[in-house]
């Protein structure tokens, strides 16, 4: 397994929506984001040796944070043999993504209908910073502001169930939504589709920004699936 030394940075799936305090977390939040950019693949088994020193950390806290992430389903513990990164497959990666696109189309009505505008504000600051890494080819930045996106309109949404729900998803979700943008078709129609999502809320058209986000969104999920299929094609009969 081969591991780059980790660097600090914003984490790439945006800020929690509950914040925790333990003393492990950072650790927890340190593997999820090497999940997503794929330096943990799925199905490999984490050396818990190595890992450690390359977190800096002592073995305590990885195995707590292994804990955290086996409920987040990123990972699978195995008895008395370590843990291994869950596997993304196509067929999860469409279920996931079609109740996804659902949420956040809803999301993005109900933003656009209350939304104030000191929030449509920031939300425009937001893409506009988006924008610029996007213009300047710098993927990790534009996740980072497109996680931090996301997050912002489903909490706008002023739906708590929706909140909580969709936060418990993109935990898994993530991954795929990294993969995505690795197309450089797709992450231009990404891109377009943020800047109609944006004309859509400065208009106040709750019924284009739903429409405009549940495509994006199952966009995002088919790019998912073509990216899985081409990392891991089917077994010719």
């Amino acid at each position: 397994m081969s591991i780059a030394r980790s660097r600090p940075a914003a984490s790439l799936a945006g800020p929690l929506t509950i914040e925790r305090r333990s003393l492990y977390d950072p650790v927890a939040d340190q593997l999820r984001d090497m999940i997503v950019r794929g330096e943990l693949l799925g199905g490999e088994k984490i050396r818990m040796v190595e890992l450690a020193d390359t977190l800096g950390v002592s073995i305590t806290p990885l195995r707590e944070a292994l804990k955290v992430l086996a409920e987040e389903q990123l990972v699978e513990l195995l008895p008395n043999r370590g843990a291994r990164v869950v596997t993304y497959t196509a067929e999860a990666a469409d279920q996931l993504f079609d109740v996804i696109a659902s949420l956040e189309g809803l999301a993005a009505e109900r933003a656009a209908m209350r939304m104030p505008g000191d929030a449509l504000a920031e939300l425009e600051a937001m893409h506009a910073e988006m924008r610029g890494h996007f213009d300047a080819g710098e993927r990790e930045p534009y996740f980072a502001l497109n996680s931090r996106i996301h997050v912002q309109l489903i909490a706008r949404s002023g739906n708590d169930v929706l909140i909580a729900t969709h936060a418990r998803l993109m935990v898994r979700a993530n991954r795929g939504r990294y993969m995505a943008i690795v197309d450089n078709r797709r992450w231009q129609e990404a891109m377009d589709e943020h800047e109609q999502l944006m004309a859509a809320l400065r208009r106040r058209d709750a019924e284009a920004a739903g429409r405009i986000w549940r495509a994006h969104m199952r966009h995002t999920g088919a790019a998912v699936r073509l990216a899985l299929m081409r990392a891991d094609p089917p077994a010719s009969g």
